[in-house]
């Protein structure tokens, strides 16, 4: 995250989507070379520093969605999820229901090592292979253009929110966006019902994963 803001506050302000993408892969990708070989992180990437990013380009009026985030653009939702986290996440939930039924308790599922989460770690790692390849991260090996949605604004006002997706739902106001996440947590803080993840809400957290949201007008 630190690596891709810092390319972000410094790239010219009239770059497009694809010069985006070049330069942030080269940017992680020289910090890997000074530290690792390359064909080492090429043949394991469940080890490459790894991060998405939902990026507004005021000169070029486009919205890019580099992995998987989500974004409103005059209260019309898109996203672009990962195309296994669904397979992941409904894994862990059937064995979360096997262990709630051979006793263990809510409270046992919800620790900082969830055990339901063994069941899918070597589908995880396995789906790991296909990044920049099925969907697209930043990673520091070249992004498939074609992965990456760019929405393109016309020139009247827009209200526009950017996220990331430890928010399930997108609502206009950070306030409402927070109060969905919060029913979430109260109904169902397994994540096995009918929103599903691959983690559950750890007690003591108020969000299952991490969670960024920015609105403004254009």
């Amino acid at each position: 995250m630190l690596l891709v803001s810092r390319y972000i506050r410094h790239m010219p302000a009239d770059i497009s989507c694809q010069q985006f993408c070049k330069g942030v892969t080269k940017a992680i990708s020289r910090h890997y070379w000074l530290r690792f070989p390359k064909n080492h992180m090429a043949a394991h990437p469940e080890e490459r520093l790894t991060a998405s990013a939902v990026i507004y380009s005021r000169v070029r009026r486009e919205i890019w969605l580099v992995g998987d985030c989500h974004c409103l653009v005059g209260g019309d939702y898109y996203d672009n999820p990962k195309p296994y986290e669904q397979e992941l996440a409904e894994m862990r939930a059937a064995r979360v229901r096997e262990l709630l039924a051979q006793g263990y308790k809510e409270a046992d599922l919800r620790q900082s090592f969830d055990p339901a989460r063994e069941v899918m770690i070597p589908r995880m790692l396995e789906v790991m292979h296909n990044q920049n390849i099925t969907y697209a991260v930043i990673d520091g090996f070249p992004i498939p253009q074609r992965l990456v949605p760019v929405l393109t604004l016309n020139f009247q006002p827009w209200e526009i929110v950017l996220a990331s997706d430890g928010y399930p739902q997108l609502a206009p106001t950070l306030a409402e966006t927070e109060a969905l996440l919060d029913e979430q947590r109260a109904s169902d803080p397994l994540n096995i019902g009918r929103f599903k993840a691959t983690k559950s809400f750890v007690i003591g957290n108020n969000s299952f994963d991490d969670r960024s949201y920015i609105r403004f007008s254009v």
